[in-house]
């Protein structure tokens, strides 16, 4: 494949169509911006010999200007010395050079267009480029997340957090059995004052360990 049809197919690439068929968009786009970078590599040097030889048509055509003008001045010269013969072959070649001329300014004009091209064409793959980097450090970002949580979950279904509803559930078993006993006194004799602030205490103590609980497993938590 030439650099060109490489070139064209990059351009006209739908990043976002690309990324979203591909099984691993990580690789699939840190390949593709090897490709362009390579790329770009080859269409530099291709711009750098086109003016190289733009270059050499230019020297060329001022060479081409100065026989010009070297065969007019023979012409004259012959004509002066009454060498009709000779002025007219001097002529001759003068004429075959500006069809010379005529044709290295084509060339020269081909070569501007040529390379006008190439700067837009090295320009819109640039963006490209630019473009590709930004998504692959996006992409980049989103896969570390994931990763994070992917192993923040692993971490959690490894009997952790079985662990955790455990002490929860025991806690909550713990509340209920007290406030169960504080009914079943209910429904006898009126408990004197004393065994209703003992009762009160117990409660606020059960309450106390069950929020002490719940921080050292949040604390555990994010530290995780």
């Amino acid at each position: 494949m030439s650099i060109f049809s490489r070139l064209t197919d990059i351009i006209n690439a739908n990043l976002n169509a690309l990324l979203e068929k591909a099984e691993d968009p990580v690789k699939i786009i840190r390949l593709m911006i090897q490709e362009m970078e390579d790329t770009l590599v080859e269409l530099r040097s291709e711009a750098a010999r086109t003016i190289a030889e733009r270059k050499e048509r230019n020297r060329h055509l001022q060479w081409l200007e100065e026989e010009v003008e070297e065969w007019n001045r023979r012409a004259e010269l012959a004509i002066s010395k009454e060498r009709e013969d000779l002025a007219r072959a001097a002529l001759t070649e003068k004429h075959a050079l500006q069809q010379r001329q005529e044709a290295t300014r084509k060339e020269l004009a081909q070569l501007d267009e040529t390379l006008d091209r190439m700067a837009e064409d090295i320009r819109q793959l640039e963006n490209k480029l630019a473009d590709a980097r930004k998504r692959q450090s996006l992409l980049s970002m989103r896969e570390k997340t994931a990763q994070a949580r992917l192993k923040a979950r692993s971490q959690l279904h490894n009997g952790k957090l079985d662990e955790v509803l455990q002490r929860f559930e025991a806690a909550e078993r713990k509340i209920d059995r007290t406030e169960a006993e504080g009914e079943a006194q209910a429904l006898g004799s009126k408990p004197d004052l004393a065994r209703a602030f003992d009762e009160l205490e117990q409660a606020d103590r059960v309450q106390s360990e069950l929020e002490q609980l719940k921080q050292r497993m949040q604390e555990k938590q994010d530290h995780e």
